[in-house]
């Protein structure tokens, strides 16, 4: 069951949601958005002719501050990750979907290319897949409302919270745009 706006109004008073920081404008019928922070991490051209995720990628980006005077501009085709303003927690009977808005769907930018999916337990900033399927650049401005996430309750507890110990979670209290850490999955 998708929780409508009393629904989470009454998670977030009893602090079994955790959103921070919230605007009580920022609810929803049945969601609440989320805002791009001031940060972009960009994937810059290298020496390497491929991505192995065997291998650690973080040294393939850049992270790039969005000021406030002047904004980041993303490029057709081009794909960067962002994170959410918010910081996010979850108890370990919901889970979360975060979505794009749809009034930057229809020029094109996207939030997330198969991440949009947040795990009973989570705790963090949500990283953001954000690419341009348009073909003129699409700016992008610190704070600027960038999604929307809405809560589904289990039919019970999850067993194995993200986060708990012999999950390995990889990027449980992330803070900023995190890039990939495939990888730690075919170390022994």
């Amino acid at each position: 069951m998708v929780l409508n706006d009393g629904d989470i109004h009454a998670e977030i008073k009893n602090g079994r949601i955790v959103i921070d920081p919230l605007d009580l404008g920022d609810v929803q019928p049945a969601s609440v958005d989320v805002h791009l922070s001031d940060k972009v991490l960009v994937f810059r051209n290298s020496r390497r002719p491929y991505i192995d995720i065997r291998e650690d990628v973080s040294d393939l980006t850049e992270m790039v501050d969005i000021r406030d005077d002047a904004p980041f501009i993303l490029h057709p085709g081009e794909f960067v990750l962002g994170s959410t303003v918010e910081d996010i927690g979850l108890p370990d009977d919901l889970v979360a979907r975060l979505e794009g808005k749809s009034s930057l769907g229809r020029i094109g930018l996207l939030i997330h290319s198969t991440a949009g999916y947040v795990d009973p337990g989570w705790r963090g900033r949500l990283t953001l897949e954000l690419s341009n399927v348009n073909n003129l650049p699409i700016t992008l401005y610190s704070g600027m409302p960038i999604g929307q996430i809405s809560f589904t309750r289990l039919s019970g507890p999850a067993q194995r919270p993200y986060g708990s110990e012999q999950l390995g979670s990889k990027y449980q209290g992330q803070s900023d745009p995190t890039p990939s850490r495939a990888y730690r999955d075919f170390q022994a």
